[in-house]
């Protein structure tokens, strides 16, 4: 129970890895919001929490909007108390070759993936300060590190969270406040789910990673909840990379 007592606000958590970073937080002991864009999704995955034996409410929210944001802070605190976790795990992908990337495609990816995560921890951190301790882990990439095809934009924004990361890592220190990265590899979640069902695209993906397995959701999220909890402490500004080896090469 590495996370007893603890509230954690987990974006994109009605699926994929969101929902297994709520769930693997919850079962070591975390109280959860369960944040996105869709409630009654959000609410099926409360049900699960609540089955572990914890406690979590459901928020819709669109982490591009400043003031649904605000007001998610605002119901975790009102409901819990405090915040003690940031999950900033809401994400998109959109795949088109540069030439035919629109603007709207840009602000879209963007939005959700860098903006969203800068409005998120802006917000959580405010309450954190007052508190003197906190946790702040988003979900970044291996595209925020090395170049994939066809993805400019979100190899873009997956860049600008491991950066980012480091700059709040350092502006937060004296507040006690630890600020992380995960960067996933291949996991197989919906994003991946094309790729998955194209046998010859799957073993291409394969041949990359010296593991010879796709990750799963559960990986990241027990990363996650390593950075979230009490074990890692004395780590700041890293991004700890889960990709079964395929930075290695």
């Amino acid at each position: 129970m590495r996370l007893k007592g603890k509230v954690a606000v987990v974006t994109g958590a009605r699926r994929g890895i969101g929902r297994a970073i709520a769930l693997e937080m919850a079962k070591e002991g975390a109280k959860i919001v369960v944040s996105d864009i869709d409630l009654k999704e959000c609410e099926a995955v409360c049900d699960e929490i609540r089955k572990l034996g914890s406690e979590a409410i459901a928020v819709k929210c669109d982490v591009t909007k400043k003031d649904e944001v605000d007001e998610m802070m605002e119901k975790a605190v009102h409901k819990f108390g405090r915040i003690d976790i940031m999950a900033n795990n809401a994400g998109v992908y959109v795949a088109k070759p540069l030439e035919q990337t629109t603007e709207k495609d840009w602000d879209f990816v963007v939005g959700i993936n860098l903006k969203g995560v800068f409005l998120c921890s802006n917000a959580a951190a405010r309450y954190m300060i007052r508190q003197k301790s906190g946790k702040i882990i988003s979900t970044a990439s291996i595209a925020g590190k090395v170049g994939f095809a066809d993805s400019s934009a979100y190899c873009a924004s997956k860049g600008g969270i491991i950066s980012m990361t480091k700059e709040l890592a350092m502006e937060l220190a004296p507040y006690n406040i630890n600020v992380n990265a995960v960067a996933p590899g291949v996991i197989a979640t919906n994003m991946t789910k094309d790729m998955m069902d194209d046998e010859k695209a799957k073993q291409g993906l394969l041949m990359s990673i010296p593991l010879k397995r796709v990750g799963k959701p559960e990986d990241i999220a027990k990363a996650v909840v390593f950075l979230a909890s009490e074990d890692s402490d004395y780590v700041t500004g890293h991004t700890l990379v889960v990709d079964g080896g395929w930075l290695t090469q």
